[in-house]
């Protein structure tokens, strides 16, 4: 599982990469630079429920040893 969690979290790091390359930061809100900039802030979420998953795994494995 913890390979598997790593795995999606580079994932969504190449996406925010992929999506920054999108950007044109002169008009941000209009056209591919909007679905791109949507982009780069679901990556980021996803990155924060993965680590949260993670860290809650890794309390729940803690606490199960003891």
């Amino acid at each position: 599982m913890k390979i598997f969690i790593y795995t999606l979290i580079g994932l969504a790091f190449g996406l925010i990469i992929f999506n920054a390359t999108q950007l044109d930061f002169n008009n941000l809100t209009e056209g591919n630079s909007f679905a791109a900039l949507a982009g780069i802030v679901m990556s980021l979420c996803a990155i924060c429920i993965l680590l949260i998953f993670r860290l809650a795994k890794n309390i729940e494995e803690k606490t199960r040893n003891h």
